[in-house]
């Protein structure tokens, strides 16, 4: 299978016609209320914009979710691998899919689809990344263990029985989207943060190293995989984690949804903390009848920390260069000592960590 390229940045979006959002408000929601203001919200790095529609009845407030083009994102905005036969919005496919396994998804109460507007309830403004930073650190602890918990259920119950009318069963991390994503690395990591080309010889060097991270990854059983279970894609409403931005899910190793949350770009736990929440999860999975080996578990998170983390890097580099938005660059730093922890356990990883070092400052 051959990875497929994500869609290019798109322009601008105009602002969504308020006559049209207060009479869907008015006459196609599922309650009735009267339109009071439309708000925006600042965004993440998507093509997609938000906007709070503050409301007069019940309840108070909606999201609305405004596409770049009607039926837009037939396509993911990640890269994607795998023969897919789309023919629905995969943001609304894998949200029915997830709610049906009863994982915490926000209620889609209505989608305009001449007009690609998605009427969403609305979870607050609180991220997992934000209340942990603004909480005591007892909180923490209790809010991650949410997580792991909610986690679980995604991989069991998304994943059993198979859904192959959920678009996330028709692609998978096979060895060349997981390639994909370690040349997303050079390319933009590399290359274009440095501003200079690799030889060619240190190029297949490193691909080769980073092969072997792929083949592994890709040879272990698969599971619903959300793809960017991190600290801003979990909202805390009420005290209780819900999950957000899940359209690009896909078929993965159990390691990759634990290692964004727990290796995450935007806030570092404590080791005691990661190893007590690794143990939870597999206990969790352990009370379904799904063990995993726990030494070789805790390996394979950590080779997908690396992939991940390698990854996350690059792409904040590419929505720099490419989307002109330098907001993510702050938290690279963070992400490759993440890698350089996990790049120095392992003696088999030597040869990639020296040959990434010679170009990346941070892994040196």
């Amino acid at each position: 299978m051959t990875a497929v390229n994500p869609f290019p940045p798109q322009q601008a979006l105009a602002l969504p016609d308020r006559t049209l959002v207060a009479d869907t408000v008015r006459s196609k929601l599922p309650f009735q209320a009267e339109l009071a203001k439309l708000n925006p919200l600042t965004g993440d790095a998507s093509n997609r914009r938000y906007f709070r529609l503050a409301l007069s009845g019940q309840p108070h407030s909606l999201v609305l979710m405004q596409l770049a083009a009607p039926e837009a994102f037939k396509q993911s905005e990640e890269a994607v691998s795998g023969a897919q036969s789309i023919t629905e919005l995969p943001f609304v496919n894998v949200l029915n899919h997830l709610a049906k396994a009863g994982v915490a998804v926000p209620a889609l109460h209505y989608y305009d689809k001449d007009a690609g507007l998605l009427y969403l309830e609305d979870l607050g403004d609180v991220t997992l990344a934000a209340a942990c930073a603004n909480a005591t650190s007892s909180k923490t602890p209790e809010l991650y263990r949410q997580a792991i918990d909610e986690l679980v259920r995604l991989h069991l119950k998304a994943t059993f029985p198979p859904d192959p009318g959920c678009i996330a069963f028709g692609r998978a991390f096979d060895v060349p989207l997981l390639m994909w994503e370690f040349d997303h690395f050079i390319e933009y990591g590399i290359e274009k943060r440095t501003g200079r080309l690799l030889p060619e010889e240190e190029r297949q060097a490193i691909r080769t190293e980073m092969r072997k991270i792929a083949e592994l990854l890709a040879g272990q059983p698969q599971v619903f995989t959300h793809r960017d279970y991190h600290s801003r894609n979990l909202m805390v409403q009420h005290g209780r984690v819900r999950v957000i931005d899940f359209q690009d899910a896909l078929m993965g190793p159990a390691s990759y949804d634990l290692a964004s949350l727990l290796r995450d770009s935007y806030l570092s736990l404590d080791e005691e903390l990661i190893e007590e929440l690794i143990i939870r999860y597999l206990e969790g999975r352990a009370k379904a009848g799904a063990t995993l080996d726990r030494l070789t578990f805790m390996r394979l998170f950590d080779l997908t920390s690396i992939q991940r983390n390698l990854k996350a890097a690059g792409r904040f580099v590419y929505i720099e260069k490419e989307k002109r938005n330098d907001g993510y660059l702050q938290h690279i730093p963070r992400t490759l000592a993440n890698v350089k922890r996990n790049l120095a356990r392992y003696q088999m990883l030597h040869p990639l960590r020296d040959a990434l070092a010679r170009h990346v400052p941070e892994l040196q």
